[in-house]
């Protein structure tokens, strides 16, 4: 495992998922409602930005390596996913959304794995799809985590919409993946 910058701010990504979950644990009288949404928020965001800060540092550094590019898209899901889990025991976002993301994102990497194993992992290389998908999950995720509105703003429909439309562009993607494996899993037969 290198050792460099890129993979350390991935690092940190991970280590703020239980930081991120605790926070609703806090007891009540610790800290207030509206200021656990408002540290989950940072906390995510923080964490969102550091994803863009770590592919765009590896690049520019030339600190690339193969455990960064396995570990990156490890650290979003996780994220993702025990964002969408808490929101979800929250009553911010309906189970069903969660279940399209999170299996859509167990899905493709399964199959990402199975591409890669018989040597066709270019076939299902993230598409621009994939990446709109994550940026509408990445800016809906915190207005969901925050919830309480802001003068005459409300993040809670804004995000309630973006999480749907993000939902159905990880439909949208997990198929487009799959039509792109078809040729290879055919030649597998």
């Amino acid at each position: 495992m290198p050792i460099n910058i890129p993979n350390l701010l991935t690092w940190l990504r991970i280590i703020l998922i239980p930081l991120f979950v605790g926070v609703f644990y806090f007891e009540k009288s610790w800290v207030s409602i509206p200021n656990q949404n408002l540290v989950a928020t940072v906390i995510f965001a923080g964490a969102a930005v550091t994803d863009w800060l770590d592919g765009w540092l590896a690049r520019k550094l030339n600190q690339t390596s193969a455990f960064g590019a396995f570990l990156d898209p490890v650290a979003d899901k996780l994220m993702v996913a025990a964002a969408l889990i808490i929101l979800v025991q929250l009553e911010r976002v309906d189970a069903i959304i969660a279940l399209i993301i999170i299996g859509r994102e167990i899905a493709v990497s399964a199959l990402r794995e199975w591409m890669a194993k018989i040597g066709a992992a270019k076939s299902v290389a993230v598409s621009f799809l994939g990446k709109v998908k994550t940026a509408l999950q990445m800016i809906a995720i915190p207005m969901l985590l925050y919830h309480d509105a802001i003068a005459n703003f409300n993040p809670q429909r804004v995000g309630s919409w973006l999480i749907y439309i993000a939902a159905g562009l990880t439909l949208w993607s997990m198929a487009y993946y799959l039509k792109m494996a078809l040729p290879q899993a055919r030649k597998q037969a």
